[in-house]
């Protein structure tokens, strides 16, 4: 027996818009989570942060989207976390003042994820610096000052863009616990992949749209860093209180 399917005209236009959006939601996806393990350092240069010695520092990137950065924001609130960095990207602090205003007033730190969000480790340098600069500049008009700390918006970098960094007088900021929230494996193996943490570590979160668990992770997260009884800080505040670790590239 054969079996035919037959799609009028609006059925295959209709179609052909949910690939369209599941094809480019999944690239944002893709884009919003690649990461590299923690090698940190030039040999007598500039230096990445990924861990301090005491405290502990929750980051959240945010790159894109438009819906989950505002339950984060709730869920830090109830639960009076005063300490959190956030690294946003240029493009998205454009497009959402709003939120970028809510950051700043709610006391939080913020920090640099470049402007279009692209792997600094296949980027020419003068395009690194184009970038940085284009983050900077939408920083400057949405008013915000004093920003110190760059996070490689794809989490790949290498000397040339520690370097660069430090000409614009920023400090690159890795992490050394993975939440793979991004991955949205469910709210307990969220909070397991943070779990081990200990002091000094440097945790990383999402608040992109593609991080849909991560707010109703956070009871659970914080919870457990309360047990441990951990200071949250941000990560400014955890390189003024003792010496940042990194590690050397070759």
């Amino acid at each position: 027996m054969n079996f035919f399917f037959v799609f009028n005209g609006k059925g295959l236009k209709q179609l052909s818009l949910i690939v369209i959006a599941a094809f480019f939601a999944a690239w944002f996806l893709y884009l919003d989570n690649m990461a590299q393990l923690p090698v940190f350092s030039t040999k007598d240069g500039p230096k990445a942060v990924y861990r301090g010695e005491k405290d502990i520092a929750l980051t959240f990137n945010i790159g894109w989207g438009d819906e989950k950065a505002g339950p984060i924001l709730d869920e830090l609130e109830k639960q009076n976390v005063k300490s959190a960095t956030f690294f946003l990207a240029g493009s998205w602090a454009e497009g959402h003042p709003d939120l970028v205003n809510r950051i700043a007033k709610k006391g939080y730190e913020i920090g640099l994820l470049g402007y279009n969000y692209e792997d600094y480790s296949k980027l020419e340098d003068a395009k690194i610096r184009k970038d940085i600069s284009k983050g900077q500049e939408a920083f400057r008009k949405l008013n915000l000052k004093n920003i110190k700390l760059l996070r490689a918006p794809t989490g790949h970098f290498d000397e040339r863009t520690l370097k660069i960094a430090q000409q614009y007088g920023l400090t690159v900021v890795h992490w050394s616990i993975d939440s793979q929230d991004w991955t949205n494996p469910g709210v307990k193996a969220i909070a397991a992949n943070v779990s081990n943490a200990k002091k000094g570590d440097i945790i990383l979160l999402h608040a992109s749209d593609s991080a849909k668990q991560t707010a109703k992770a956070l009871p659970l997260i914080l919870t457990e860093i309360q047990q441990k009884g951990l200071k949250m800080v941000t990560v400014s505040e955890m390189i003024a209180n003792g010496s940042a670790q990194s590690r050397e590239i070759n």
